[in-house]
């Protein structure tokens, strides 16, 4: 294929998109997330990641079929303005370098806190300087890369559902046992879930750079997601037979708390390690999605020009990759993010939400309709069961974006 001097390469194969795919989802969510979901639903934690798996699913067909018929950079903005309008388009785009950016800080400060937690601010810029460097590199090594961290991290995945499942303190009657958080408790866990299985977008923001993308994006994104429905589902129900709903709502590292209750304390470390390396890899692909998604609205003017500029030779986006580093740097050394998984949330089933309003025009016929309502419903039942404090700063944020679009109109 013939490359002009603004395209990207296009070098990721089925393979690469997975990875990329499980780098993301299979990151600090994982061990961060259920924690908090337990304390929503109680008892009804597994029952939560199964709704938000259900409107994971929806999301990432209406997204694979849409980056099978529009394979450039930057993910449902492209879809929202290509099916919907330049202002719907925008507003994904928006909700989505937002969030993610504070998502991205987020994970900076998880990697620092858990490698060296009195100087987590300090190993968290180190940490973003040192994957802005890789993916300046070339999306390939950005793939390589992960695809080691995504290979480490399912070995201390597996190696907490071996322990657990295989310990005297596991039992089957822990998974129910407790109150439930009713049904808005549930709808509160998962969205809180989905924060986690929302990775699955990186594959799609990446179409410029994948081969063959009308074949390869549909095949990669079902798989990344069912992979990692199975290792969520495992460790869920390894972590609650041996903690139960109210011991893992206690706990301020799940995983890590699972494996000392069932008995092998020396695994800590490793699952500490394992945390780290996670937040590394969601880091990594967190920071190529928030620049492809730059490029494209550089491209079309909502972001400075400038930031639509491809490296003659590593063929990578490097001033929106830059630029993406340093706000990213900026933060994790000067404010405390960790709590944004609600916000993030917010963020991204809005630009979820607009992915399958996008997809719901691609064909008249109702029983092709049917997934991209049901999508739609549940991004918007989810974003408005999170948090009151999260809803509201969200919705803040897309009206301050909305603004300036209409203040960028009125110019024009």
């Amino acid at each position: 294929m013939t490359q002009s001097g603004s395209e990207l390469r296009r070098t990721l194969g089925l393979g690469d998109a997975v990875v990329i795919g499980l780098g993301s989802m299979i990151g600090a969510g994982v061990f961060a997330a259920l924690g908090p979901a337990a304390r929503a639903a109680g008892s009804g934690l597994l029952l939560g990641l199964a709704l938000a798996a259900v409107v994971a699913y929806c999301n990432a067909t209406s997204s694979a079929r849409l980056a099978a018929r529009y394979p450039a950079s930057g993910g449902t903005y492209v879809y929202g303005r290509e099916r919907l309008g330049a202002f719907w388009g925008y507003l994904a785009g928006w909700s989505f370098v937002v969030g993610k950016t504070a998502s991205c800080a987020a994970m900076a400060l998880t990697v620092g806190t858990y490698l060296w937690p009195e100087q987590a601010h300090a190993v968290a810029v180190a940490a973003v300087v040192a994957l802005t460097a890789v993916n300046y590199g070339g999306v390939q090594k950005s793939a390589w890369l992960t695809r080691s961290i995504v290979a480490v991290v399912l070995a201390v995945l597996a190696a907490v559902v071996v322990v657990c499942l295989g310990s005297g303190a596991s039992g089957a009657g822990r998974l129910g046992a407790g109150a439930s958080g009713g049904v808005g408790g549930v709808l509160q866990a998962a969205g809180l879930l989905f924060f986690a299985f929302a990775g699955y977008a990186r594959i799609a923001t990446l179409g410029e750079e994948v081969r063959d993308p009308a074949r390869t994006i549909p095949r990669a994104v079902p798989l990344a997601l069912g992979i990692t429905l199975v290792v969520y589902a495992c460790v869920a129900v390894a972590v609650l037979s041996v903690l139960g709903p109210d011991g893992l709502a206690r706990a301020a590292a799940p995983l890590a708390d699972a494996v000392r209750a069932a008995g092998a304390p020396a695994l800590v470390p490793v699952v500490r390690a394992g945390a780290a390396l996670a937040a590394l890899g969601s880091l990594l692909a967190l920071i190529l999605g928030v620049s492809r998604t730059t490029l494209a609205m550089a491209r079309d003017r909502h972001l400075p020009g400038a930031l639509a500029a491809v490296h003659p030779r590593f063929r990578v986006p490097h001033r929106a990759e830059l630029a993406v580093g340093a706000v990213v740097a900026v933060l994790a050394a000067t404010v405390d993010l960790r709590g944004a998984i609600g916000f993030s949330s917010f963020g991204v089933l809005t630009y979820y939400a607009v992915a399958n309003a996008s997809a719901w025009t691609l064909d008249p016929a109702p029983t092709a309709r049917v997934v991209p309502v049901a999508g739609l419903l549940g991004c918007v039942v989810l974003a408005f069961a999170l948090p009151w404090a999260s809803v509201a700063v969200g919705a803040g944020v897309l009206a301050a974006g909305i603004v300036l679009y209409g203040v960028r109109q009125w110019r024009r």
